[in-house]
Protein backbone atom coordinates (compact mmCIF):
# COMPACT_ATOMS: atom_id res chain seq x y z
CA UNK A 1 0.00 0.00 0.00
CA UNK A 2 1.25 3.62 -0.89
CA UNK A 3 1.79 6.21 1.43
CA UNK A 4 -1.22 7.77 -0.77
CA UNK A 5 -3.45 5.78 0.85
CA UNK A 6 -2.71 6.77 3.94
CA UNK A 7 -2.66 10.41 3.47
CA UNK A 8 -5.94 10.44 1.88
CA UNK A 9 -7.74 8.28 4.73
CA UNK A 10 -6.87 10.61 7.19
CA UNK A 11 -8.03 13.60 5.35
CA UNK A 12 -11.52 12.28 4.37
CA UNK A 13 -12.15 11.41 7.72
CA UNK A 14 -11.31 14.71 9.07
CA UNK A 15 -12.87 16.48 6.14
CA UNK A 16 -16.09 14.73 7.28
CA UNK A 17 -15.56 15.34 10.76
CA UNK A 18 -15.82 11.77 11.96
CA UNK A 19 -13.71 10.39 15.08
CA UNK A 20 -11.68 7.55 14.43
CA UNK A 21 -13.71 5.63 16.64
CA UNK A 22 -16.66 6.52 14.38
CA UNK A 23 -14.70 4.99 11.27
CA UNK A 24 -13.45 2.66 13.02
CA UNK A 25 -17.00 1.11 13.64
CA UNK A 26 -18.70 2.13 10.70
CA UNK A 27 -15.74 -0.16 9.13
CA UNK A 28 -15.69 -2.58 11.04
CA UNK A 29 -12.05 -2.75 12.51
CA UNK A 30 -10.46 -1.31 15.86
CA UNK A 31 -9.21 2.00 16.64
CA UNK A 32 -6.17 0.99 16.92
CA UNK A 33 -6.20 -0.63 13.80
CA UNK A 34 -7.53 1.88 11.73
CA UNK A 35 -5.06 4.27 13.73
CA UNK A 36 -1.94 2.36 12.30
CA UNK A 37 -3.66 2.53 8.48
CA UNK A 38 -4.10 6.06 8.89
CA UNK A 39 -0.19 6.36 9.65
CA UNK A 40 0.96 3.64 7.54
CA UNK A 41 2.08 1.53 9.91
CA UNK A 42 0.32 -1.15 8.49
CA UNK A 43 -0.81 -2.16 5.15
CA UNK A 44 -5.03 -3.31 4.88
CA UNK A 45 -6.49 -5.69 2.82
CA UNK A 46 -8.30 -5.35 -0.35
CA UNK A 47 -11.66 -5.65 1.05
CA UNK A 48 -10.72 -3.17 3.24
CA UNK A 49 -10.54 -0.81 0.70
CA UNK A 50 -13.34 -1.22 -0.89
CA UNK A 51 -15.18 -0.53 2.53
CA UNK A 52 -13.49 2.53 3.14
CA UNK A 53 -13.95 3.55 -0.69
CA UNK A 54 -17.89 2.70 -0.08
CA UNK A 55 -18.49 4.83 2.90
CA UNK A 56 -16.56 7.71 1.98
CA UNK A 57 -18.26 7.45 -1.16
CA UNK A 58 -14.84 8.03 -3.24
CA UNK A 59 -13.66 5.11 -5.79
CA UNK A 60 -10.80 3.34 -5.17
CA UNK A 61 -8.63 4.76 -7.25
CA UNK A 62 -8.82 7.94 -5.55
CA UNK A 63 -7.96 6.09 -2.47
CA UNK A 64 -4.77 4.47 -3.57
CA UNK A 65 -3.90 8.06 -5.07
CA UNK A 66 -4.09 6.97 -8.43
CA UNK A 67 -6.36 9.41 -9.37
CA UNK A 68 -7.19 12.90 -8.20
CA UNK A 69 -10.95 12.83 -8.91
CA UNK A 70 -13.18 11.22 -6.34
CA UNK A 71 -14.84 9.21 -8.90
CA UNK A 72 -12.42 7.94 -10.20
CA UNK A 73 -12.45 9.61 -13.36
CA UNK A 74 -9.39 9.65 -15.48
CA UNK A 75 -8.58 13.66 -16.82
CA UNK A 76 -7.94 13.97 -20.82
CA UNK A 77 -7.41 17.11 -22.84
CA UNK A 78 -11.02 17.28 -23.44
CA UNK A 79 -11.65 17.28 -19.66
CA UNK A 80 -9.90 20.36 -19.10
CA UNK A 81 -11.37 23.72 -20.01
CA UNK A 82 -9.74 26.77 -21.64
CA UNK A 83 -8.13 29.46 -19.84
CA UNK A 84 -10.72 31.83 -20.96
CA UNK A 85 -13.59 29.79 -20.36
CA UNK A 86 -16.33 31.32 -18.69
CA UNK A 87 -17.59 30.45 -15.77
CA UNK A 88 -18.01 32.06 -12.12
CA UNK A 89 -14.40 31.06 -11.29
CA UNK A 90 -12.82 33.10 -13.79
CA UNK A 91 -14.74 36.05 -13.12
CA UNK A 92 -12.01 38.48 -11.25
CA UNK A 93 -13.36 41.39 -9.12
CA UNK A 94 -11.10 43.80 -7.53
CA UNK A 95 -7.89 45.07 -8.01
CA UNK A 96 -6.88 45.32 -11.96
CA UNK A 97 -3.37 43.78 -10.70
CA UNK A 98 -4.53 40.25 -10.69
CA UNK A 99 -5.60 40.49 -13.88
CA UNK A 100 -3.15 42.02 -15.75
CA UNK A 101 -0.44 39.70 -14.59
CA UNK A 102 -2.97 36.51 -15.23
CA UNK A 103 -2.91 37.99 -19.14
CA UNK A 104 1.00 38.52 -19.07
CA UNK A 105 1.77 35.13 -18.08
CA UNK A 106 -1.00 33.07 -20.28
CA UNK A 107 0.24 35.19 -23.63
CA UNK A 108 3.27 34.35 -22.37
CA UNK A 109 2.83 30.95 -21.96
CA UNK A 110 1.02 30.68 -25.59
CA UNK A 111 4.61 31.80 -26.58
CA UNK A 112 6.48 28.92 -24.74
CA UNK A 113 4.42 25.86 -25.95
CA UNK A 114 3.74 26.83 -29.00
CA UNK A 115 7.47 26.92 -29.46
CA UNK A 116 7.97 23.56 -27.53
CA UNK A 117 5.40 22.35 -30.17
CA UNK A 118 7.53 23.12 -33.22
CA UNK A 119 10.62 21.63 -31.36
CA UNK A 120 8.86 18.42 -31.32
CA UNK A 121 11.25 17.15 -28.58
CA UNK A 122 9.71 15.35 -25.72
CA UNK A 123 12.03 15.59 -23.73
CA UNK A 124 12.01 19.06 -23.39
CA UNK A 125 8.27 19.67 -23.11
CA UNK A 126 8.53 17.26 -20.13
CA UNK A 127 11.27 19.40 -18.59
CA UNK A 128 10.08 22.93 -19.14
CA UNK A 129 6.54 21.50 -18.38
CA UNK A 130 7.61 20.48 -14.81
CA UNK A 131 9.43 23.70 -14.13
CA UNK A 132 5.93 25.60 -15.00
CA UNK A 133 3.97 23.09 -13.08
CA UNK A 134 6.20 23.51 -9.62
CA UNK A 135 6.66 26.66 -10.11
CA UNK A 136 2.49 26.94 -10.05
CA UNK A 137 2.41 24.04 -6.87
CA UNK A 138 5.09 26.97 -5.14
CA UNK A 139 2.85 29.67 -5.64
CA UNK A 140 -0.47 27.57 -4.73
CA UNK A 141 1.08 26.23 -1.10
CA UNK A 142 1.68 30.12 -0.28
CA UNK A 143 -1.71 31.00 -1.22
CA UNK A 144 -2.91 27.73 0.76
CA UNK A 145 -0.64 28.12 3.73
CA UNK A 146 -1.60 31.24 4.43
CA UNK A 147 -4.77 30.12 6.00
CA UNK A 148 -3.23 27.94 9.12
CA UNK A 149 -6.93 26.55 9.78
CA UNK A 150 -6.66 24.80 5.82
CA UNK A 151 -6.17 21.10 6.06
CA UNK A 152 -2.96 20.23 4.83
CA UNK A 153 -3.89 16.38 4.35
CA UNK A 154 -4.54 17.01 0.19
CA UNK A 155 -0.71 17.52 0.38
CA UNK A 156 2.03 14.60 0.43
CA UNK A 157 4.59 17.03 1.58
CA UNK A 158 4.00 18.32 4.57
CA UNK A 159 4.94 22.17 5.96
CA UNK A 160 8.16 22.98 6.26
CA UNK A 161 9.62 20.43 3.73
CA UNK A 162 7.59 21.85 0.99
CA UNK A 163 9.56 24.36 -0.39
CA UNK A 164 12.88 22.47 -0.26
CA UNK A 165 11.48 19.27 -1.93
CA UNK A 166 10.21 21.69 -4.80
CA UNK A 167 13.07 24.27 -4.78
CA UNK A 168 14.91 20.95 -5.56
CA UNK A 169 12.27 19.44 -7.53
CA UNK A 170 12.42 22.47 -10.03
CA UNK A 171 16.28 22.66 -9.88
CA UNK A 172 16.26 19.26 -11.71
CA UNK A 173 13.68 19.75 -14.17
CA UNK A 174 15.75 23.20 -15.10
CA UNK A 175 18.72 21.78 -15.03
CA UNK A 176 17.11 18.46 -16.98
CA UNK A 177 15.76 21.04 -19.74
CA UNK A 178 18.78 22.82 -20.47
CA UNK A 179 20.72 19.50 -20.30
CA UNK A 180 18.21 18.44 -23.33
CA UNK A 181 18.16 21.78 -25.15
CA UNK A 182 22.09 21.53 -25.18
CA UNK A 183 21.76 18.23 -27.84
CA UNK A 184 22.26 15.69 -25.27
CA UNK A 185 20.19 12.99 -24.53
CA UNK A 186 18.28 12.36 -21.14
CA UNK A 187 18.15 8.78 -20.49
CA UNK A 188 15.76 6.97 -22.79
CA UNK A 189 14.95 10.57 -24.66
CA UNK A 190 16.49 12.19 -27.33
CA UNK A 191 18.23 15.54 -26.98
CA UNK A 192 17.32 18.55 -29.08
CA UNK A 193 18.80 18.31 -32.47
CA UNK A 194 19.97 21.81 -33.51
CA UNK A 195 18.44 22.24 -36.60
CA UNK A 196 14.77 21.69 -34.13
CA UNK A 197 16.07 24.51 -32.11
CA UNK A 198 14.06 27.51 -33.03
CA UNK A 199 15.51 30.81 -34.41
CA UNK A 200 14.62 33.81 -32.25
CA UNK A 201 15.22 37.63 -31.64
CA UNK A 202 12.78 40.45 -30.57
CA UNK A 203 11.31 41.06 -34.25
CA UNK A 204 11.03 37.24 -35.06
CA UNK A 205 9.08 36.99 -32.06
CA UNK A 206 7.29 40.20 -32.69
CA UNK A 207 6.45 38.73 -36.31
CA UNK A 208 5.29 35.10 -35.21
CA UNK A 209 3.41 36.43 -32.28
CA UNK A 210 2.20 39.45 -32.71
CA UNK A 211 -0.40 39.21 -30.27
CA UNK A 212 1.51 38.07 -27.12
CA UNK A 213 5.36 39.12 -28.34
CA UNK A 214 4.33 42.46 -25.76
CA UNK A 215 3.30 40.41 -22.83
CA UNK A 216 6.18 38.13 -23.12
CA UNK A 217 8.71 41.20 -23.72
CA UNK A 218 6.90 43.03 -20.01
CA UNK A 219 7.60 39.85 -18.53
CA UNK A 220 11.58 39.30 -19.49
CA UNK A 221 11.34 42.78 -18.28
CA UNK A 222 9.48 42.44 -15.02
CA UNK A 223 11.27 39.32 -14.30
CA UNK A 224 14.98 41.54 -14.75
CA UNK A 225 13.97 44.33 -12.49
CA UNK A 226 13.05 41.75 -9.59
CA UNK A 227 17.04 40.68 -10.51
CA UNK A 228 17.93 44.02 -10.10
CA UNK A 229 18.92 44.46 -13.85
CA UNK A 230 18.36 47.14 -16.39
CA UNK A 231 18.61 46.58 -19.69
CA UNK A 232 21.38 48.62 -20.96
CA UNK A 233 20.63 51.71 -23.18
CA UNK A 234 22.06 51.34 -26.93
Amino acid sequence: MNSNFSRIMTLLRKEQGYSQKKVAEELGVSQALLSHYEKGIRECGLDFVVRAADFYNVSCDYLLGRTPDRSGATLTVEDIPEPDAVGKENVMKGSLLPVLNKKLLANSLNIIFSLLQKCGNKALTTEISACLTLAVYKAFRILYSANPKNPQGMFAAPPGLDRGLSDAAFSIAQANAQYVAGGEDLEQEKGLKKDQAPALSPELIQEQYPLFAGSLFHLVQSAESRMGLKKQEK
